[in-house]
């Protein structure tokens, strides 16, 4: 039975979040890697690297300002 395209873009940030970490499991891995659309993972990717700049600015600017 498909994911729905919700689900999938959930496990994308989590499979995500958890490479930014450099943690898994290696049957996750293989899991994500077997089951996951590459598309949703590098968009997910993308928009987490966005967050993650915008959050470094942000420290950086409460911390200088």
């Amino acid at each position: 039975m498909a994911e729905s395209a919700k689900a999938q873009v959930v496990r994308a940030f989590r499979a995500v979040f958890w490479a930014f970490l450099g943690v898994n499991k290696r049957k996750n891995l293989e899991a994500d890697a077997t089951q996951l659309n590459p598309m949703v993972v590098v968009i997910a990717a993308i928009a987490a690297l966005g967050a993650f700049i915008a959050l470094l600015l942000l420290v950086v600017n409460l911390v200088v300002g």
